[in-house]
């Protein structure tokens, strides 16, 4: 089965867990937002609080319902943050990622609301889903819709009209805002196109699956030690698995990410030969980190060239 240093790992896991469920306080003052003029905007965890803040400018205050630095997937609110969602112009959030804010929405804000995960990628001509509905093509993936620049160039766009028609006098500003934003976006996926493009290997096997939407653009294959929850507990049949292909496969690096515990991703990487490193889904930013989702996004894609054997 397994040798030490991953029985125990997996042992220390199952006794207390990978992380701490997340019970977030909002970054900014909603009832402050109002008194200024700005419009009142609620983003359920950072890369939606990013898009917004960066389409909405200084016409917007944003309001994010994850403290920094906090895992989101678990995220409950506190009766301040619900009141927050409900009294919002708008509130942008990812159905199915964090029950708690769609119940939230839900209840009093479903009106207001803009759930990203019916938005398509920035192409010509995209035209956003209806709600709930699903592309073929995105059937059976994760969540992390802004893995793929494309795909969050779409959120911005979507986001720019959702503004927009709160507050149609600034309309063609947030208009200018998203389309300064794709821009870069667009730089950032050309960037990963060429980075990604010749290297000797082309799987990456990480601590949990959110790296779905990343793998599919850049034509890479992911295999997860955990499903869509970071905290999720891995069975030891999936360990067994996810060891024997990485054996037989060369694999060279082991990723885990930086809002849980690296304890079962560094086990597992030490019971096959390789190297554990850190690969950001950047569900949320480390506070004080001066990071955001551009410098993150090409430190995970220099980790990637490094444990892909890129040339």
């Amino acid at each position: 089965m397994y040798s030490g240093p991953l029985r125990a790992a997996l042992t220390a896991l199952l006794a207390v867990g990978v992380a701490t469920a997340a019970t977030g306080c909002s970054s900014t003052d909603s009832s402050a937002a109002a008194a200024d003029g700005k419009l009142d905007v609620v983003a359920a965890f950072y890369p939606l609080q990013y898009v917004s803040q960066q389409v909405g400018g200084d016409r917007v205050s944003v309001t994010n319902l994850v403290e920094p630095g906090t895992e989101p997937h678990d995220l409950e609110l506190s009766p301040k943050q619900v009141a927050e969602v409900t009294d919002a112009d708008a509130v942008v959030y990812l159905r199915n990622f964090q029950p708690a804010v769609d119940d939230a929405v839900d209840g009093g804000a479903k009106d207001k609301s803009l759930d990203v995960a019916t938005v398509e990628p920035l192409k010509e001509g995209y035209v956003p889903l209806e709600e709930g509905e699903l592309h073929e093509d995105e059937k059976g993936k994760d969540p992390h819709v802004w893995l793929d620049p494309t795909r969050l160039a779409g959120i911005a766009d979507a986001v720019a009209k959702k503004l927009g028609a709160i507050d149609p006098d600034h309309a063609s500003e947030y208009t200018a805002n998203a389309k300064a934003l794709d821009t870069k976006l667009g730089t950032l996926d050309q960037e990963y196109k060429t980075g990604l493009a010749s290297c000797q290997e082309k799987t990456i096997v990480v601590s949990h699956n959110a790296f779905g939407y990343l793998a599919a653009r850049y034509g890479l294959t992911q295999v997860a030690i955990t499903g869509l929850t970071p905290e999720e507990e891995p069975s030891a049949a999936r360990l067994a698995e996810v060891a024997n292909y990485a054996k037989q496969n060369g694999v060279k690096v082991i990723f885990f990410e930086t809002l849980v515990s690296p304890k079962i991703a560094e086990a597992l990487a030490a019971e096959v030969g390789a190297k554990a490193e850190v690969l950001d889904p950047i569900e949320g930013i480390e506070k004080n980190s001066g990071d955001d989702y551009f410098s993150v996004m090409r430190t995970n894609l220099t980790t990637l060239r490094g444990a892909l054997q890129c040339q």
